[in-house]
């Protein structure tokens, strides 16, 4: 349920469990870490992408229940993505929901379809978010906004979204834009990158 295409020195790991809105499992968390954890320092571009119109509907609800929304491996994904040399950008291909956020909030740079949504209900549901994803939402929209997403719930259109600065843009064709990123070599991207603070 997560596919990974290696082409050339650029990555496409794809979220391919379209038929439940690619809800995440503890078993695809483990996959998407033993994929980030373990690709080369010879990438110049990490993509994280969804199959279908949906990137992720957050946690399985059933693997939910049974407590994956409180589990380490959100926060070990995120840190994994976080820590990567090459660009890392989110390819949104439609409504970010839940504890998928962590993995796009720890990309440098995130695109999303114009249909997209952003939804973090961990209020609604009575969870508290991986402790990575505040800061990193706050670096990026702010505190005020940060408590409107996370306290307050607020739903977000694309468009809303790119205002925010959740997103850095929107794009009919996200992965095709998010490949034609990092044209350097991955030695000068790393390089570029580190020069830039993180937030």
């Amino acid at each position: 349920m997560i596919r990974a295409e290696r082409d050339g020195d650029v990555l496409t790991l794809t979220l391919d469990r379209p038929q439940k809105a690619n809800a995440l499992t503890a078993a695809m968390l483990e996959a998407l870490i033993a994929e980030v954890e373990g690709a080369g320092d010879d990438l110049r571009l990490m993509v994280l992408t969804g199959a279908g119109r949906i990137f992720s509907a957050g946690a399985d609800l059933e693997a939910a229940r049974a407590g994956l929304a409180t589990s380490p491996l959100w926060e070990r994904l995120s840190g994994a993505v976080a820590a990567r040399r090459c660009l890392t950008v989110a390819a949104l291909n439609g409504s970010l929901v839940g504890g998928a956020h962590g993995m796009a909030l720890a990309c440098d740079i995130r695109i999303a379809a114009p249909h997209a949504t952003f939804f973090y209900p961990v209020a609604k549901l009575g969870f508290l978010p991986p402790p990575s994803d505040p800061p990193r939402l706050v670096a990026l929209v702010g505190p005020a906004r940060a408590k409107l997403i996370l306290a307050g719930g607020a739903r977000l259109d694309a468009a809303e979204a790119l205002a925010f600065g959740l997103i850095d843009r929107i794009d009919a064709d996200p992965l095709a834009a998010a490949r034609a990123l990092a044209p350097g070599p991955a030695s000068h991207v790393a390089a570029l990158k580190a020069m830039i603070p993180p937030p």
